[in-house]
């Protein structure tokens, strides 16, 4: 009630103040039909009060997205179903679902009347051009009485998550190399063939079958040891992004980083639906695999998280990718580099892994003057030369490159000696 009053209107307001002025009247004048005037001018707003006041127990709202997960710049559909519980009609109803700024402006519905046990739905659509997860709502209705006496604002406080993933473009199929690498206890490439003196061993671990252990290999080496499981190949990747804040340029959905977050979805689905066990491995510390449960779903949920890192560098990003490095094939999304940065990326090569590097001359997503352009070309150069000489397969990205055109220097046989001899001239050519 105390709510309802505090939410008169400038017509309820009004009404008291004539049923004041009545009654004042009526007791100067001893007119007992004018006090009958005041008390029902003042009964009026009063009751509107109390119905207004009570309206935030009778309505019950549910929202629904359809879908919860795009991509950026689509859209997703808001569903709104408001019902009236009571079994007194509404008057005017005002709704409001708050967004955040990167959702657009917020929507406002009007609807005249819900009747008793009525519902009634609305339905708008939301788009971000950034990736994040947007909470969607609450939903604030400002309620009024059939006779506009009273008018309150309540707010519902459930909300809806929307995630905007990363953009993902097909890419052609294209054969990879390292792409076989072995799970288990055995990872070499060959066992043994030749008899039981020659089985694959190991130590004697707590819980072993005792069938399995390999006498003559424990009378030689004094330990009791047992033999290796053969286990199946598997295609095995691991996709790397950088996320150091100093190696992008550009701001918005247009900077360098974006683009690298859109390849490494791009890259991850697309060898997931080729039959990669696949892991990735961000600066800003994720690590997470994907299986057939989980689906791409939770690779494209933490890239659409993932933030540039003020205090990355890039020997915590090798040691992170080496935490569990087991061959395979590491394809990596690399911001500007400087030689020794190229340098520490060379211990990412152990193991029997072969590594991929799409390299970002980040500078080019920003307008330089030609001196500046010079030697940041000369900069870009010299690392991605670098690189090459520590063993990776390097792929140069400019500002206006596409992924689909560049993944087929992924293959085998894409890295030419012409990039090696075009890289060492540009280099050549700056120092001279």
């Amino acid at each position: 009630m105390r709510d309802g009053l505090r939410g008169l209107t400038t017509r309820g307001r009004s009404f008291l103040a004539a049923a004041i002025a009545a009654a004042i009247s009526a007791g100067i004048l001893g007119e007992r039909d004018l006090l009958r005037v005041a008390v029902l001018l003042a009964v009026l707003p009063l009751l509107a009060a109390l119905y207004v006041g009570r309206t935030r127990y009778k309505l019950a709202c549910n929202r629904s997205l359809d879908p919860h997960r795009v991509p950026v710049g689509a859209s997703s559909r808001v569903v709104l179903r408001l019902q009236n519980m009571s079994r007194l009609p509404t008057g005017t109803l005002l709704l409001e679902d708050r967004l955040p700024y990167a959702l657009g402006s917020r929507p406002r519905v009007v609807l005249e009347r819900l009747g008793a046990h009525q519902a009634s739905s609305v339905a708008y659509t939301v788009r971000a051009d950034v990736r994040g997860r947007y909470e969607v709502g609450p939903l604030v209705i400002r309620m009024t009485d059939p006779f506009g006496l009273c008018e309150l604002s309540r707010a519902f406080p459930s909300t809806e998550q929307l995630t905007v993933i990363p953009q993902v473009t097909p890419l052609p199929s294209v054969r990879l190399p390292g792409e076989y690498a072995g799970s288990g206890d055995s990872r070499a490439r060959s066992v043994a063939v030749h008899g039981e003196d020659d089985a694959a061993t190991r130590e004697y671990r707590r819980g072993d079958d005792l069938r399995r252990v390999h006498w003559k290999s424990t009378a030689r080496t004094g330990e009791l040891m047992v033999r290796r499981e053969e286990q199946p190949w598997e295609s095995r990747a691991t996709v790397v992004l950088d996320t150091r804040a100093h190696g992008h340029r550009g701001d918005g959905p247009t900077a360098s980083f974006e683009w690298a977050v859109s390849a490494a979805a791009s890259i991850a689905v697309h060898l997931r639906q080729a039959g990669y066990k696949l892991r990735l491995v961000t600066g800003d510390g994720v690590d997470v695999d994907a299986n057939e449960a989980t689906g791409d779903g939770l690779l494209l949920d933490h890239l659409s998280d993932v933030r540039l890192d003020q205090r990355g560098d890039v020997a915590t990003l090798v040691q992170r990718v080496r935490q569990r490095a087991d061959g395979g094939l590491i394809i990596a999304l690399f911001g500007s580099l400087t030689t020794s940065e190229a340098e520490l990326l060379g211990g990412l090569r152990g193991n029997g892994a072969t590594c991929v590097g799409f390299v970002l001359h980040s500078s080019t997503w920003l307008s330089l003057p030609e001196r500046a352009r010079f030697e940041s070309e000369q900069a870009h150069a010299a690392a991605a030369l670098s690189l090459l000489q520590g063993g990776w397969r390097v792929i140069g990205v400019d500002h206006d490159g596409q992924l689909p055109a560049l993944w087929p220097q992924a293959g085998r046989g894409s890295q030419g000696f012409a990039l090696r001899a075009a890289l060492a001239e540009t280099v050549a050519g700056a120092v001279r």
